[in-house]
């Protein structure tokens, strides 16, 4: 026997031979090297991914990607998936990999909450005739709100640094590093023309997105890799990321494949070496740490922003966000199981953490109780893949979403889950220059900000349905949503009642 065992293709590219013209657009696409042109013809080899690129490159739609038969016998328990996991530990005796968020088969709980609408005694709005406002704020609720002499509210009066954002969206940390030059550039001018935040990551920021820093948030990791004092102060919010959904407990790692000389610039690390950022900020070991290092990013930005906190959503979310408001944060992120990532240990990414729906409710009910609710922002970010998501997750009690996958998407991410691997052929996931140059970033930004866009629509669209007039009135109010899924205790949980339930 073999000491490795060949695993079985999951992919396979079929290429139609009549339509094919040879032009070899689609070898020239494919980073994998799935396709090689052998004897006047395109021929197919091992490591097709299903990115498809080469699907939409071709010019004749002479290729089609398919999903393979699964190459095993059937087994009740032991599927396919866990076997071809088993052998490739065998292979190599090393943790898997995998990129994008959970891939196990758990309920998605958003499919399973139902939207209200009005009828006749709560008459719905027209938002093309009436105004549906959905400008959201970011920060410490300061308890009180001072008008200025037009009507409108005054934030340089305000106690607290407040930042302004046109729709309750925030685009998630991605760092330079995970994701090329280009992808990070399209999501920061995205960002930028919507009027909204985009995550810089834990990479630091490079000189060249600096003038967009307004609408960017930093993220202060326990790497603390391209922090500075100037970096801190540019920005429009810092964030202290103490926990990842797709990699709860986890640090993160870069390998120094991919630390550049852009990368290792803007990191302020060697060139070509691994980036090791530590399970745990070593200088944080109780709230009373956190409260700490709050009131140094606090003191080190001189009061103008607001800082908060990032955590992974686990099973006693709600205390530790008591403990989080408590120790001082402006806003308060929580990212839930299926949140997407670069690179994580596939056993972490589909088995650790908690759905983001069952979390940001039980803590938007647990801050309620401590009568803390009222003093912070809070975030929801973990796999809101659609507007709908959106508007359920902030009815489940979450004042801005996150999101990460489906802006990547936007750009043309496939969701292949090979980011890891640094050969993303979308020219997205990875920092070879003639990948990166495939993403054009005008392009990408302008696939970003329409999709938001819609996204921001069809919230107003629900909301008039609802007889809604402003976002802030649908955050946490669960009256308006009705659970139909099969297990009543998520929806007790939820604190959502049961379709066919009335009000009161």
């Amino acid at each position: 026997m073999k000491s490795i065992m060949t695993i079985p293709e999951k992919y396979r590219p079929i290429i139609d031979h009549e339509a094919c013209i040879r032009c070899k657009k689609c070898i020239k696409a494919c980073s994998y090297g799935a396709l090689e042109f052998k004897d006047d013809k395109v021929k197919v080899g091992k490591g097709c991914v299903a990115c498809v690129r080469c699907v939409f490159e071709c010019p004749t739609d002479a290729i089609i990607v398919n999903e393979l038969p699964k190459q095993f016998a059937p087994h009740a328990v032991f599927s396919p998936e866990i076997r071809r996991s088993l052998i490739s530990q065998a292979n190599s005796g090393g943790v898997l990999l995998s990129s994008c968020g959970a891939n196990a088969e758990y309920m998605d709980i958003f499919n399973d909450i139902l939207l209200d609408a009005a009828q006749v005694t709560n008459p719905s709005i027209d938002p093309l005739r009436e105004p549906v406002e959905t400008k959201t704020y970011l920060g410490r609720r300061p308890g009180k709100v001072v008008v200025d002499e037009n009507g409108k509210i005054d934030l340089d009066a305000s106690e607290t640094p407040i930042v302004i954002m046109d729709m309750p969206i925030m685009i998630g940390h991605i760092s330079l590093g995970s994701i090329s030059y280009n992808a990070q550039a399209a999501l920061f001018r995205a960002a930028t023309q919507l009027n909204i935040l985009a995550g810089t990551g834990e990479g630091g920021l490079h000189n060249d997105f600096y003038p967009m820093a307004k609408n960017l948030c930093a993220e202060v990791a326990s790497g603390r890799f391209g922090v500075t004092s100037h970096y801190l102060k540019e920005v429009s919010c810092v964030d202290i990321k103490i926990g990842q959904g797709a990699k709860p407990g986890h640090g993160g790692h870069l390998p120094g494949e991919k630390v550049q000389k852009l990368i290792s610039e803007t990191r302020m690390i060697p060139l070509g070496t691994d980036a090791l950022s530590p399970y745990p900020h070593h200088d944080i070991y109780s709230i009373e740490d956190l409260q700490q290092l709050i009131s140094v990013l606090k003191e080190s930005t001189e009061y103008k922003v607001p800082v908060g906190v990032k955590i992974a959503a686990v099973h006693n979310v709600g205390a530790i966000a008591s403990g989080i408001v408590r120790a001082g944060a402006d806003f308060l992120t929580i990212d839930g199981l299926r949140g997407g990532t670069g690179s994580a240990p596939r056993v972490i990414r589909d088995h650790a953490g908690m759905p983001i729906e069952i979390a940001v409710s039980a803590v938007d009910q647990r801050l309620e109780q401590e009568g803390l609710r009222d003093k912070v922002t809070l975030c929801a970010s973990g796999s809101i893949r659609t507007a709908a998501d959106m508007i359920k997750c902030i009815a489940l009690g979450a004042d801005v979403v996150g999101v990460c996958t489906s802006a990547m998407i936007a750009m043309g991410c496939t969701v292949c889950q090979q980011c890891h691997r640094g050969a993303c052929s979308w020219g997205i996931a990875t920092q070879k220059p003639e990948l990166t140059s495939r993403l054009d970033i005008d392009i990408a930004t302008q696939r970003i900000v329409n999709m938001f866009h819609a996204w921001n629509e069809e919230l107003k669209e629900i909301l008039g349905a609802m007889g809604i007039d402003s976002v802030e009135s649908l955050v946490g109010n669960r009256d308006r949503l009705r659970y139909i899924g099969p297990n009543p205790r998520i929806a007790e949980i939820l604190d959502v009642k049961h379709s066919g339930e009335g009000w009161g």
